[in-house]
């Protein structure tokens, strides 16, 4: 579906955990407000989404509404946010088999992630399990044709958040920010150059 060249870019967020307000979505959270104050549609798949996502199997069955509904959205958008707690190095289940679903793109003229930028948010306990996750998220989004930013935000989970939703030390506030401000400075360079007639 076409958009009037005038329309923001659109920012998809994709994370969280089960557990109702945790650290991961509340980042993602803030990393879409941050892009939305410069000028970005955005839509979030948080936590209570990705627990009712059906694990992905490739099988002869059509996708799920959810599932669908998922890719979708990365279809359409400009630019991804990706928050995801680091599980024993790693990134969670939930966000993986999101990520896995995107399979239902594999024969599109332009599949998973290739020409987005992907901006990539880490929340975890300790600093190693925030390296770790990092890079194992950045080899995810290359095998996808994304375009991981140059920034990534590892956060300490601990105690990250004040009672309003903001971040209690102003570097885990820029963490976040760089990250929505890559994607969408990216978003808008590659939207330029589709205008201008590039592929």
């Amino acid at each position: 579906m076409s958009r009037p060249p005038t329309a923001g870019p659109l920012i998809v967020g994709v994370g969280g955990t089960p557990r109702s307000g945790s650290s991961t979505e509340r980042a993602l959270a803030l990393a879409l407000r941050r892009a939305e104050k410069s000028g970005a549609r955005t839509r979030v798949f948080g936590g209570e989404f990705l627990e009712r996502l059906p694990h992905f199997n490739p099988g002869p069955q059509g996708p799920s509404p959810e599932q669908a509904e998922l890719a979708a959205a990365v279809r359409e958008a400009d630019g991804i946010i990706l928050a995801t707690p680091g599980y024993h190095g790693s990134l969670s289940g939930v966000v993986k088999n999101a990520l896995d679903t995107l399979e239902l793109t594999r024969d599109d003229e332009r599949p998973y992630f290739d020409g987005k930028p992907v901006g990539i948010i880490i929340t975890a306990d300790g600093a190693q399990a925030g390296g770790t996750t990092l890079m194992a998220v950045r080899g995810i989004i290359h095998a996808m044709r994304g375009w991981p930013t140059p920034y990534g935000a590892a956060l300490n989970a601990a105690n990250l958040f004040d009672a309003a939703g903001e971040c209690r030390h102003p570097k885990d506030t820029w963490q976040i920010t760089t990250v929505a401000d890559q994607v969408m400075e990216f978003a808008q360079m590659r939207r330029a150059h589709v205008l201008r007639g590039g592929s």
